[in-house]
C-alpha cells in the first residue's frame, strides 16, 4: 500500500513539473519580445533599386566643371590630353582630343563610350583613341571616359552589377557637364559607343531623353541580364561568382527595369547602328533586331553591315566605317 501510494505521489510529481514547464514555455512564446526583425513588416532595403531605368530617368544629373590636364600626345593635326570630372561625387578621368586647325571658336563634341577592356592592361583612350584622332583631325573635339576603377578614376563598387550601373551616370554626368567646356559647342553634342559602350550610349539616350545623335558600333543591345550572363563564361571561375550575383539580383528585383530594351520608345535621339557581318561577339542578328525594334516605334534610326567586318571593325572596313560616322554627324552640323 505504501508503495502505491509512493508510486502515486510520483507520477503527480511528474506530471505537475510537466505542466509548470509546458506553461511556462507558452508564456514565453506568446508574451516575450520575438527577435527583431522576425515579423517585421517593414520594407526591404533594396540598394540598387535607384539604378533602375525609371528612376535613372527621374534623377537630376549635375554639371560637373571639365578639368584639362596635361598634354599625352601632340599628334598630326590633334592634341591629346587628360581630364577629369566628377560624377556622383566620384573622380572620373579620361581623354580629350582637341583639333590643332579650328573652323569656329565653339566646337562639336563627340562623347565616346568603350567597350569591355580588360582593368589589369587598361591605359586610358582604350578603346576610343584611334577613332577620337580621326574626329579631332576633322574639327571635333571628343571625349572618352575610363569610368571608375580605370585610368586614374576613383575606384569602382565591389558590386559588379552596382559598378555596371554607375557608367549610366557617369555617361549622363558628361553629357551634361559639356557646358562646362570653354571650347565646346554644347548644342552639337553627338555619342559614340563600342560593344558594351553602345549598350551604355543608348541607356544614356533613355534616361536622359536628351537629343544627342548616336553610332553605336556592334551595340551590346540584349536584355539584362542576359546581356551580362551571355559573357560570363569567359571569366576566370567560368562565371560561377557572377552567376550567383545575378540570382539574388533576380530575387529583389524586377529585371525588366534595368534592361534597356524595356525602354526604346525613351530614345528621341537619331541613332547609326554598325554591325560587322563576322563579329563573333556581339551577333549580327542582335543589331538587325535592334534596328526593327526601334524602327517599329518609329525612331529615326539607321544600319550598316559591313561584309567581312569583325568586332572591332579591322582593315579597311574601319575607314569605311568612321568615314560613315562623320558623315552622319556632319548632317546635324
Amino acid at each position: 500500500m505504501v508503495k502505491k501510494l509512493i508510486l502515486a505521489l510520483v507520477v503527480l510529481g511528474c506530471f505537475a513539473i510537466t505542466f509548470i514547464y509546458l506553461g511556462s514555455l507558452w508564456r514565453g512564446v506568446f508574451k516575450s519580445p520575438l527577435p527583431t526583425g522576425l515579423l517585421s513588416t517593414g520594407p526591404k532595403e533594396k540598394p540598387l533599386e535607384k539604378y533602375s531605368y525609371p528612376n535613372l530617368r527621374g534623377r537630376k544629373y549635375e554639371v560637373s566643371q571639365i578639368t584639362v590636364g596635361e598634354i599625352i600626345k601632340d599628334g598630326k593635326g590633334v592634341v591629346s590630353r587628360g581630364f577629369y570630372f566628377f560624377s556622383n561625387g566620384k573622380k572620373v578621368t579620361g581623354l580629350i582630343n582637341f583639333p590643332k586647325v579650328r573652323e569656329a571658336e565653339k566646337l562639336p563634341v563627340v562623347i565616346m563610350f568603350r567597350g569591355y577592356v580588360d582593368k589589369e592592361t587598361y591605359k586610358t583612350g582604350d578603346g576610343t583613341r584611334r577613332v577620337g584622332e580621326y574626329f579631332a583631325t576633322r574639327g571635333f573635339i571628343t571625349l572618352a571616359p575610363d569610368f571608375l576603377g580605370y585610368g586614374n578614376s576613383d575606384e569602382a563598387d565591389k558590386n559588379p552589377l552596382k559598378s555596371r550601373f554607375e557608367t549610366y551616370i557617369t555617361g549622363a554626368t558628361l553629357l551634361n557637364s559639356v557646358s562646362s567646356l570653354p571650347e565646346a559647342n554644347p548644342s552639337h553634342t553627338f555619342v559614340w559607343g563600342h560593344s558594351n559602350g553602345g549598350q551604355i550610349a543608348l541607356t544614356v539616350l533613355e534616361i536622359t531623353g536628351g537629343f544627342y545623335p548616336t553610332v553605336v558600333w556592334a551595340p551590346v543591345s540584349k536584355p539584362f541580364p542576359f546581356s551580362v550572363l551571355f559573357y560570363s563564361d569567359e571569366a576566370s571561375d567560368s562565371g560561377r561568382a557572377l552567376r550567383g550575383v545575378v540570382a539574388e539580383f533576380d530575387r529583389n528585383y524586377e529585371a525588366n527595369q534595368y534592361s534597356l530594351t524595356s525602354y526604346f520608345d525613351w530614345i528621341f535621339a537619331p541613332v547609326q547602328i554598325q554591325q560587322g557581318s563576322v563579329d563573333d561577339i556581339v551577333l549580327p542578328r542582335w543589331s538587325k533586331e535592334l534596328y526593327k525594334g526601334l524602327q517599329e516605334l518609329g525612331k529615326t534610326v539607321k544600319y550598316f553591315e559591313y561584309p567581312g567586318g569583325d568586332h572591332n571593325f579591322s582593315g579597311v572596313v574601319w575607314e569605311k566605317a568612321v568615314a560613315d560616322d562623320f558623315a552622319f554627324y556632319k548632317s546635324f552640323l
